[in-house]
């Protein structure tokens, strides 16, 4: 499975992005995707995650700004941001947890990740 990330740039402090996350290969269905990310120096984090039956989850730092959603495909996922402030700053990773027919276990994909630079 691959997870390609897009939308991520240069925005100034109360700004709005979106950024895309499209998975692609073999599976049987998805369990949950979602975002995480990795301020400059830090470590990675939860940003927001959503299940396949929609249960959504997100970080205390951004609920009320940031939003995500599924696409008209199963395998899409998308992250609205909005209001962002500086500390937003970071690489933006996608991830999933894929499920497979048969015995083979459920397994976890990372996305290559897209920064996201919040500055004036």
């Amino acid at each position: 499975v691959q997870l390609q990330a897009s939308g991520g740039g240069l925005v100034q402090p109360g700004g709005s992005l979106r950024l895309s996350c499209a998975a692609s290969g073999t599976f049987d269905s998805i369990s949950v995707m979602g975002w995480y990310r990795q301020p400059p120096g830090k470590q990675r984090e939860l940003v927001a995650s959503r299940t396949s039956g929609g249960n959504v989850n997100y970080a205390d730092s951004n609920k009320g700004r940031f939003t995500i959603s599924r696409g008209d495909a199963e395998n899409t996922v998308y992250l609205q941001m909005n209001t962002l402030k500086p500390e937003d700053t970071a690489v933006y990773y996608c991830n999933g947890i894929f499920r497979y027919m048969g015995w083979k276990a459920p397994q976890e994909y990372w996305g290559q990740g897209t920064l996201v630079t919040v500055s004036s």
